[in-house]
């Protein structure tokens, strides 16, 4: 036993000093610089809590595996079958995802590492109460608003008008025919609601950052992209409006064409937030799974320099959500 102890520990020393060898054989500006990375704050304003039935386990190292410091929980509306829920469709944010009090709870629990939004079916009774009872327990953020209603319809006023008297921006999910109807004319809510941030999200908003973008239909176009697009012009023309660069559609909208996506971070590098919206539970880019991780290195290989990076992935966030 003792000689196989010996020989144990040896082996582990020998071990240690290898890899401390290996260490210290790599330049310095490379090791100082994935430590310097580690510590590097980043802000995911997109996430889910049991997002396709993730544990809150599973969610939490997920941030962690992404290097993330603060994580805002974005909660689906209590389940109704109404007609901007397609009938119960749309429960759960089409992804079983927590609610309101879970999400409320979840980060309460996590102070250090997250904070919540608020989110209610707009055509709901109770959806003005519901919403303005998690903004006065601090939701930082109304959405994701992800439900089939027309962008102007009464019930939606209601909600832009809670988020004014709150100060807090509205996170609207965007998609043809699905989600949140009327994304052409969305510019007379911008003008009608100056002080009301507004934060851009999915596959209608990123597909339309192109001029050419003609076919509503289609949600992750390929090829090159001429800037003038709608989305383009509302972050040009409009303050109040700002984009959520997460999930498989804003990945998309950088990956497709890199000489126009590096522009676009440039021109709009105080407009722009990063969000993972991923359901997976590895939270590593080379998994082939994680899209919020891929983005976060997109993000960094596009950035113009690292003053834009870090309006991308930590400033723009916290001045907005006052974080």
């Amino acid at each position: 036993m003792r000689n196989l102890s010996h020989s144990i520990s040896r082996r582990r020393f020998l071990a240690r000093t290898s890899v401390l060898a290996i260490g210290s054989a790599l330049p310095f500006d490379l090791v100082a610089g994935a430590e310097a990375r580690k510590k590097e704050r980043i802000i995911d304003i997109h996430q889910h809590i049991h997002y396709l039935a993730r544990t809150d386990e599973q969610m939490a190292a997920h941030q962690e595996a992404m290097g993330i410091t603060m994580t805002v929980l974005l909660p689906s509306g209590r389940p109704a079958n109404t007609a901007s829920t397609h009938q119960g469709i749309a429960n759960g944010l089409q992804a079983q995802a927590g609610g309101n009090a879970e999400c409320y709870l979840f980060a309460k629990e996590h102070k250090k590492r997250f904070r919540f939004g608020v989110c209610a079916v707009p055509d709901a009774p109770d959806a003005a109460y519901e919403i303005e009872k998690y903004l006065k327990l601090g939701a930082v953020v109304i959405g994701e608003l992800k439900f089939g209603v027309e962008c102007d319809a009464p019930e939606m006023h209601k909600i832009y008008q809670l988020a004014q008297a709150y100060e807090v921006p509205v996170l609207m999910h965007w998609q043809h025919e699905m989600y949140n109807y009327g994304f052409d004319r969305f510019y007379k809510i911008l003008e009608q609601y100056p002080k009301v941030n507004f934060i851009g999200h999915a596959q209608t908003w990123w597909a339309n950052i192109d001029k050419h973008h003609a076919d509503q239909s289609v949600l992750y176009p390929k090829g090159s992209v001429e800037p003038g697009g709608i989305t383009d012009r509302y972050l040009s023309d409009y303050p109040n409006m700002y984009g959520d660069l997460s999930a498989g559609s804003g990945l998309n909208a950088l990956t497709r064409d890199e000489t126009h996506a590096r522009a676009f971070l440039e021109k709009h590098q105080d407009k722009l937030l990063y969000g993972s919206d991923c359901a997976d539970s590895s939270g590593v880019a080379d998994s082939g799974k994680c899209t919020g991780a891929v983005d976060i290195q997109t993000i960094r290989n596009f950035s113009a320099n690292k003053k834009i990076e870090r309006k991308l992935f930590y400033e723009n966030a916290k001045k907005l959500l006052k974080l």
